[in-house]
């Protein structure tokens, strides 16, 4: 798959499929950040699961955050997807020597037994909608758990997610993607309990980290494949920092504080990562 958010419907069963990829996009943010493996990782869930999110951004400008708070080494990352399907984003900790290079760490090892996510909607100026709950970590599928008991308290919705990455030595992502299946309130209860179930066997997350997985070839794992593909959008990279805006973050400094400044400052973005030499 490319870097791509599908949505589908299957008409009998009423059930939506949203599959996001966002492969590319988090090698690129990766990269930009220079995270080692363990924290690629979870910058690649973070961007897969924003990316889900963005899927019910309709407002011009509009913007989903995706964020973590945690005890555990990581502490915890924060991602945006807009409407248009650009996504940004960071982890707390970039390096972590007493995880990378040694295998897949378990959640609890880098997040804590438990934490909080939070998810906002906005506009440039305003709050759309926002919700936050508090997560027990078990097993390695906490982003995933995070997302479906944020449907499910904050919005009363019910839906199962998968969410998988995986990152080389080097730190760069090898892929990023998530899985999204909802019930409406008539939707076919039978159907979705039987898509709950291939999500509850771990099948769901095995499909979606198979290297030349499609979006029909996941339908028809999930028992749905004559659903009818509604939609398709890109998805990228993307950030709003700019060298003009470091400035304007200079300049609506006090005089005094610009005084006792050097000559040049450099102000790196903690969204992507890029770095800006501003003559102060």
């Amino acid at each position: 798959m490319k870097d791509e958010l599908t949505i589908a419907l299957d008409m009998p069963t009423k059930l939506a499929v949203t599959v996001a990829d966002c492969t590319s996009a988090a090698g690129a943010l990766a990269r930009a950040h220079l995270s080692g493996p363990a924290a690629s990782r979870y910058l690649a869930q973070a961007l897969a699961g924003a990316a889900l999110l963005g899927a019910e951004c309709s407002a011009a400008d509009e913007t989903v955050t995706f964020r973590l708070d945690c005890p555990g080494p990581l502490e915890g990352f924060l991602a945006e997807a807009t409407v248009a399907g650009t996504l940004r984003g960071y982890t707390k900790k970039k390096i972590l020597d007493d995880f990378d290079g040694l295998g897949v760490p378990k959640d609890t090892a880098m997040l804590g037994k438990n934490g909080t996510f939070e998810v906002i909607r906005s506009v440039p100026g305003s709050i759309l909608a926002s919700g936050a709950v508090a997560v027990a970590f078990k097993n390695n599928n906490a982003v995933a758990t995070g997302l479906d008991a944020y449907f499910a308290q904050s919005l009363q919705r019910r839906v199962r997610t998968a969410v998988v990455s995986a990152a080389g030595d080097d730190g760069v992502p090898t892929f990023a993607r998530g899985l999204l299946v909802e019930c409406p309130p008539d939707g076919d209860e039978e159907a979705f309990a039987r898509v709950a179930d291939v999500f509850c066997s771990g099948a769901a997350a095995k499909a979606l980290s198979t290297a030349a997985i499609s979006v029909r070839t996941l339908l028809k794992k999930l028992g749905l494949p004559q659903a009818e593909l509604r939609s398709r959008r890109p998805l990228s990279f993307a950030c709003r920092c700019s060298a003009d805006r470091a400035s304007a973050m200079l300049a609506a400094l006090p005089p005094e504080e610009r005084s006792a400044l050097p000559s040049v400052v450099d102000i790196t973005c903690h969204m992507c990562g890029r770095t800006y030499s501003v003559k102060t």
